[in-house]
């Protein structure tokens, strides 16, 4: 789904990226690398291939939008190093790209292993009437792009049947990305009257609100 922000114009993707046309920057929050790995060693049944499909789904998102940049909007990494870094290190030089990290509160591995792989760190980013951040910040100068809630919407039809999806959440002066990692689950928000909410419905991003 394309919408259009401060005359910009932004492409929501199903995988919960968003591309930022004018820019050439790909915008990804919550992808929680070494989760799964963390969870596995202390005896959680989740299967490997698990850890393959956050790196799959990031090539899909990257060949299809070819950005020059590509923001992380924090929590990048879920916690200490794991097997899942070595990974990671051999996406960063396969895919080229120039990265960087808005720090998030699960990132705390040293800068220096992300110094490493040419990854550079900010606490926030200000670029043009963008104010990129982890956590939600409220300004009356910047439209704010963040991460952190991993928001959903829960859907009820007349049956009484729900749906409960990831989403895109956005207010006047904000949008917040759903999480980008597998197993990260879902913050449930309830939009008011002047919110907007674009659902994640397999491969498709419809508004819903």
């Amino acid at each position: 789904m394309e919408i259009e922000i401060n005359n910009n114009n932004f492409i929501l993707h199903s995988s919960g990226g968003i591309f930022w046309q004018e820019k050439n920057i790909l915008l990804i929050s919550d992808v929680h690398l070494g989760k799964i790995a963390h969870f596995r060693k202390h005896g959680l049944a989740i299967p490997e291939n698990a850890i393959v499909e956050n790196f799959n789904r990031l090539d899909e998102i990257v060949v299809l939008f070819n950005p020059e940049k590509i923001i992380f909007l924090g929590d990048l990494f879920h916690s200490k190093i794991n097997t899942e870094w070595n990974l990671f290190a051999y996406w960063v030089h396969k895919t080229q790209t120039e990265i960087i990290l808005v720090e998030g509160n699960h990132d705390i591995i040293e800068q220096q292993n992300h110094s490493d792989l040419n990854i550079k760190i900010y606490q926030e980013l200000i670029i043009e009437d963008f104010l990129l951040t982890h956590h939600p910040v409220e300004n009356d100068w910047f439209f704010n792009f963040c991460g952190h809630l991993h928001p959903g919407i829960k859907l009820r039809d007349l049956g009484r049947q729900s749906l409960k999806l990831a989403c895109f959440f956005r207010r006047e002066k904000q949008l917040i990305l759903p999480a980008f990692g597998e197993f990260t689950g879902k913050y449930f928000i309830k939009p008011d009257e002047n919110d907007r909410v674009y659902a994640i419905a397999k491969n498709e991003v419809i508004r819903v609100v």
